[in-house]
């Protein structure tokens, strides 16, 4: 008996030691077919599905009404008026409502404006971000005569300094 009490201890032992082996090899092919879902997951995200584009509530043109102004030459204040600015612009307004206004109102704006741009010199209006406060001043100069409307951004079309 003592025999086979120590088989039975062996074959306990030898079935113990199957048994996990066999839990470690399920844990890994686990964990591998895990990895191999996620990795075919995420690129079918990153590679195949387009990618959707936030819906807005109202699209609004890229650009609205645009009134045309005749260009504008003046000098400009330094070295003694020999600088002359040549300018055409258009502007962009709230809609076509205010265009009657506009037409109505030209020699008032064109003179608003010549006032502004001959007050101007070479380094005010010289580069970027002069040029964008040069936009903000006619902006808000042109809108001061406004009722129906208002003028949202001004386009440089035509810009010379010489």
């Amino acid at each position: 008996m003592a025999k086979e009490d120590k088989e039975a201890e062996v074959a306990a032992a030898e079935g113990a030691g199957k048994k996990k082996g066999g839990l470690w090899k399920w844990l890994i092919i686990g964990v591998a077919a895990v990895a191999v879902a996620g990795g075919g997951f995420g690129a079918y995200h990153v590679f195949l599905k387009k990618k959707e584009e936030p819906k807005q509530a109202a699209a609004r043109p890229a650009i609205g009404t645009l009134w045309p102004m005749d260009p504008f030459i003046v000098n400009l204040t330094d070295n003694n008026g020999e600088r002359y600015l040549k300018l055409v612009l258009q502007l962009e307004v709230s809609g076509k409502e205010c265009i009657p206004e506009l037409d109505q109102l030209t020699p008032k704006l064109r003179d608003t404006v010549l006032d502004l741009l001959s007050a101007k010199s070479y380094n005010d209006i010289i580069g970027i971000g002069a040029k964008q406060r040069l936009r903000d001043e006619l902006i808000m100069r042109i809108n001061r005569f406004l009722t129906t409307g208002e003028v949202h951004k001004i386009y440089f079309t035509e810009l010379v300094i010489q």
